[in-house]
């Protein structure tokens, strides 16, 4: 708790996704429980959103207002929809017909809003900036103040060259087709990533490094992912960076676990954007209506557009972190904070990746066996209920998980976040 005449304002800026918001929101509120003035630059679709769990709000938008009024995090929604055809492709297919495409929205969002994010730094005159972008946005280090950058992807996102490529899912073991990869990644984006850099050079921020869309900030790096997952790195990473291996909120509402019977406890989650494809939904419905257990089924944003069956609860939105301790494993698309939030609570995974850096956190999740890496779009029935049985019938790996957890548990993320914030405050 600060003393008295001690509270900084932090000012945190996450993208407009469930993911990267409930990672500073864990960060967020333990500040604030420490007496300090915690405000959310959040795109107009997500308001009031973060003024329920008691935060204070400041609106902006990544683009021209629409006709129609959006909900949280709308553009995403109706971007991954249009672009859902090439998930079923391979990883380095997706570089042109998902992830350059991804990267023109990115830039050009952050091209737009340049303007309206140094109103609100001048108007709230931060002690700090918090960050959890893969895009830069040159107002941040144009305001002159300290600010924090958050990496809450997979780890490959900070490049080495004795890793796979980020965005691939290539193994750790096999190097056949990293070099392709890393040169189709050039040649989509290549070009994009020169310009936006001259243009945060002409917007008082530093020029990015090659083929970066982000720089790192040089007071601060916080990244997440536990040790179990991490890479071996042949280079060091610098010594502003820190891994919090997780960070998980305390700020979801309570849940009840249905009555206990014989049957083992399953919750399936594709995230937000991921459970918007009622296709692939409707199919994992139907796999695992003939399985022997039961499932608790995170719907999204497509709720309405099927329907669960007899051995499943769900909902449009659930609270995760309060459900997570009370199952037996979780299939999940393999998103970063779900992916850290089953480490924490030592749940096991089968992943059925998307797209992003999906593919890379099911590739570590399998050759590190704390899960099973499912393919997304062309499994048989078969395959995904023995990675069901295969996974619970573990002992082994169960006890590693609950081991992982204490361990993660013993040291809160969140809480270490805050610990590095403040320190740049008082500096």
């Amino acid at each position: 708790m600060t003393e008295e005449g001690q509270e900084k304002t932090f000012v945190f800026f996450p993208e407009g996704a469930f993911g990267p918001t409930n990672n500073c929101v864990g960060i967020g509120d333990v500040l604030r429980r420490r007496g300090h003035r915690v405000v959310f630059v959040i795109e107009e679709s997500f308001k009031g959103t973060l003024e329920a769990k008691g935060f204070e709000e400041r609106l902006m938008r990544l683009g021209p207002s629409p006709a129609e009024p959006e909900v949280p995090g709308q553009f995403w929604k109706e971007f991954i929809r249009d672009t859902a055809p090439v998930f079923r492709r391979s990883t380095l297919e997706q570089l042109e017909g998902f992830i350059a495409p991804t990267w023109q929205a990115l830039v050009d969002g952050a091209r737009y809003v340049d303007p309206r994010l140094s109103e609100i730094f001048d108007e709230l005159a931060p002690d700090v900036i918090v960050e959890d972008n893969v895009v830069g946005f040159p107002a941040i280090a144009a305001s002159g103040r300290p600010w924090v950058r958050i990496a809450s992807c997979n780890p490959l996102e900070l490049k080495d060259p004795d890793l796979p490529p980020v965005f691939s899912g290539y193994a750790i073991d096999d190097r056949s087709g990293w070099e392709d990869f890393r040169d189709e990644y050039k040649r989509r984006v290549g070009q994009m990533q020169s310009e936006f850099s001259e243009f945060c050079a002409e917007h008082g921020a530093p020029r990015l490094p090659e083929l970066e869309f982000i720089d790192e900030s040089p007071w601060l790096n916080l990244y997440l992912y536990p040790a179990e997952l991490d890479y071996p790195r042949s280079r060091a990473l610098p010594p502003t960076w820190h891994n919090l291996e997780a960070s998980v909120r305390s700020t979801d509402a309570p849940w009840e676990p249905p009555s206990r019977d014989h049957r083992r406890l399953i919750y399936v989650s594709l995230g937000s954007l991921g459970s918007a494809d009622v296709a692939l939904m409707k199919r994992l419905v139907d796999v695992l209506s003939k399985t022997p257990h039961r499932y608790v089924v995170s719907k999204g944003p497509q709720h309405d557009a099927y329907e669960l069956a007899d051995n499943m609860v769900g909902a449009e939105f659930l609270p995760q972190t309060s459900i997570l301790p009370h199952v037996d494993l979780v299939i999940t698309h393999g998103g970063n904070n779900t992916t850290t939030e089953c480490m924490y609570f030592g749940k096991p995974m089968i992943v059925l990746p998307i797209f992003w850096d999906q593919h890379d956190n099911a590739q570590r999740v399998h050759e590190t066996w704390h899960g099973v890496h499912v393919p997304t779009y062309s499994f048989e029935e078969q395959d995904l209920s023995s990675a069901i049985d295969r996974v619970l019938s573990d002992e082994s790996l169960r006890q590693r998980m609950r081991a992982v957890s204490s361990r993660l548990q013993a040291r809160p993320g969140t809480r270490r976040a805050a610990d590095l914030i403040e320190e740049v405050a008082e500096a």
